[in-house]
């Protein structure tokens, strides 16, 4: 894996990112936890929104309806050391079915960071549903090593709310009707003291995040892969009425994978 762009990340603090100069080879964990750490707080944000994702050249976010098939092991390695520096990773409840959510999985190389950061041994998942329409027999919700949390609205199924608590997940209110509201989402998940966000989709909760002007970076993997058909793109929903431009921050390469990293301009 190679660094292209030497961006400077002046957000990350002195020494941030690996030496632009170490050659064609494969980062270790802790380098890429480096390259990717989440900005200093500065007082202006309660939260940082991250999402990740993965496009093929065409722009098809999945093919067959999983990521998958699109993604590589260099993919897999940046997906589990953005989950590492995570507080909470929150996923829409259709994409938690489609990809086989499981509960975050401690991993020894993290431990100590997450330990000094003041984190949980693993970040919690927290499921966008406004139905509450899942499997709590799934191990997401009967064996998670933290609580798994659902953010849903307050005209959710008071039947639902009361098996998805008795199943042992948290249920976080965060909208006043039946959807969740994406600013309320943000801002409870702070109150929690999940400050470190990270979001995987899918497109059409991206697409809300987007809308809502919430998100502030995008770890996006380019996978040099054509599929056409009809796949969705990364972020789905209503257009905004105005594009919002985010900026480089780092790009990485490794086997025609490219890594970029943009953030709120």
């Amino acid at each position: 894996m190679r660094r292209l762009f030497p961006v400077i990340d002046q957000t990350a603090g002195p020494g941030a990112g690996p030496d632009p100069d170490g050659g064609d080879r494969e980062w270790s964990l802790a380098e890429l936890a480096e390259a990717y750490a989440y900005p200093v707080p500065d007082g202006r944000r309660a939260a940082w929104l991250r999402a990740n994702m993965v496009s093929t050249l065409d722009g098809a976010a999945q093919h067959e309806g999983r990521s998958q098939p699109i993604s590589s092991a260099a993919d897999m390695r940046v997906f589990g050391t953005l989950r590492a520096l995570a507080d909470v990773v929150v996923a829409g409840a259709e994409t938690v079915r489609q990809e086989g959510y499981r509960p975050a999985r401690a991993r020894a190389e993290f431990a100590e960071a997450r330990r000094a950061a003041g984190q949980t041994p693993v970040p919690a998942v927290a499921v966008v549903s406004a139905s509450l329409e899942l499997d709590l027999t799934l191990p997401l919700f009967t064996a998670p090593l933290v609580p798994t949390l659902i953010l849903t609205g307050a005209a959710a199924p008071p039947d639902r709310i009361t098996a998805a608590e008795k199943a042992g997940a948290r249920v976080v209110i965060a909208g006043d009707g039946a959807g969740v509201d994406p600013v309320r989402a943000v801002g409870a998940l702070a109150a929690l003291g999940h400050t470190r966000l990270l979001t995987e989709g899918g497109p059409r909760l991206l697409g809300q995040f987007v809308a809502a002007g919430v998100l502030d970076e995008l770890c996006l993997t380019v996978s040099p892969m054509l599929t056409a058909g009809g796949a969705q793109r990364i972020a789905g929903g209503p257009p905004v009425e105005v594009p919002r431009r985010f900026a480089l921050a780092s790009l990485l390469e490794e086997e025609g994978f490219l890594f970029s990293r943009y953030r709120r301009d």
